[in-house]
């Protein structure tokens, strides 16, 4: 009898425990990869990016996200690629082996690139934090290119710093892939409009911390501009550097550095950047979904203004998760990205602080450009129209 009741007992305890963990069982998780510079001269570009993903997934996870009627909770699997193509190419491999990951984000071209030689196969999505054009012209039918393209900052950065300042420009940035592409594309566009590239030396912003040499070099050509940009802290560096040595021009800074992530390395404030130009810093933007954006990120991080890296990565990473609600699956890459466009255009303004209007046939999103100047140590936005 005592036995007979000891097995009901634990039977029922058996069931109770079933029935209390059925919750969890019929959760499905979901892990998202992301490969990208967690150490070097890049890190805190590598973890800006990294902390946006993470808002979003932090975001999604309390909200009680589902697809297809089923509880979805997301987890970041990251790895350290040190900015290095060849290790992204590892990195995607264990990613997609070992974590089965069905999203991968990169926020470097070369790493991007990279990827596009197996997602396909591995019928992997890539989340490419990259503005360069080429990231999209391959075709590659899996990939989202999440800023717009750069080329849309040319012709005001152009005409801005020619202007302001002269015609002979030197270029100082960095020497990563993705500064490589930028070049390609700027130098002709200097030129077409009258100037002259006068010096070229291109830098590790990724390796060294000391530019001394290298902007010496370019600085005895006498420009009146310097074309600089890599990360943040490397780019202020040069900024620092060319200002001890006695240069009074001008920078037009490349939309991988922000102008507000850079204020901190040179004395709090935006001195020696007086007449930069550079992308809006989304501090400085007016609009009600980029303040209700920065307002949310600071209850989350206080005293740490975000950067177009941390938001335009957490908008990805949402648009990406309505992809997948539309879609009704987590794991068909290509049913999400068929889906992306609609998705972006669903999510509100707080979640879309940057106004990306969806996402075009190749896998480009889509946004009007924000430009802006350095103007009595003050930020201010620039409308491209006064530059037509």
């Amino acid at each position: 009898m005592i036995r007979r009741q000891f097995t009901q007992i634990a039977g029922a305890v058996a069931v109770a425990g079933l029935f209390a963990w059925s919750p969890a069982q019929a959760q499905e998780v979901v892990k998202i990869g992301y490969s990208g510079p967690l150490s070097g001269g890049a890190a805190q570009y590598g973890k800006n990016t990294l902390d946006g993903l993470s808002f979003a997934v932090d975001e999604l996870n309390a909200s009680g996200f589902e697809v297809a009627g089923k509880k979805v909770r997301f987890e970041v699997v990251a790895l350290d690629d040190k900015y290095n193509p060849a290790e992204t190419g590892i990195n995607f491999q264990r990613l997609v082996q070992e974590h089965k990951t069905p999203v991968v984000m990169c926020p470097h071209s070369g790493g991007g690139f990279a990827i596009q030689t197996k997602n396909v196969a591995t019928k992997t999505l890539l989340l490419s934090y990259t503005s360069v054009p080429q990231i999209t012209e391959r075709g590659n039918p899996l990939t989202l290119r999440i800023p717009p393209e750069f080329t849309s900052y040319i012709p005001a950065f152009v005409k801005h710093a020619m202007s302001a300042f002269g015609k002979k420009v030197a270029i100082a940035n960095a020497d990563h892939d993705y500064a490589k592409a930028w070049t390609k594309a700027f130098v002709p566009a200097w030129t077409a409009a009258g100037g002259e590239v006068v010096a070229e030396n291109p830098m590790s912003y990724n390796r060294a911390t000391d530019f001394y040499s290298g902007v010496s070099k370019v600085l005895a050509a006498k420009p009146d501009v310097l074309f600089i940009g890599g990360a943040s802290e490397p780019t202020a560096l040069v900024v620092k550097q060319a200002r001890e040595l006695g240069f009074k021009g001008g920078f037009i800074i490349i939309d991988q550095a922000k102008m507000d992530q850079m204020k901190p390395i040179l004395g709090g404030n935006y001195a020696m950047l007086e007449g930069a130009i550079g992308v809006l810093p989304l501090i400085d933007d007016g609009t009600a979904g980029a303040k209700a954006f920065v307002g949310t990120w600071l209850k989350a991080y206080p005293g740490r203004d975000p950067a177009s890296e941390m938001s335009l990565n957490y908008t990805a990473m949402l648009a990406t998760a309505e992809a997948m609600k539309l879609a009704g699956t987590t794991t068909d890459a290509m049913a999400i990205r068929a889906n992306l466009d609609k998705a972006f255009k669903n999510l509100k303004g707080s979640q879309n602080p940057h106004n990306l209007d969806g996402v075009d046939a190749r896998g480009g999103s889509t946004a009007k450009t924000r430009v802006a100047v350095v103007e009595n140590g003050k930020i201010k936005e620039v409308t491209l129209a006064s530059f037509n």
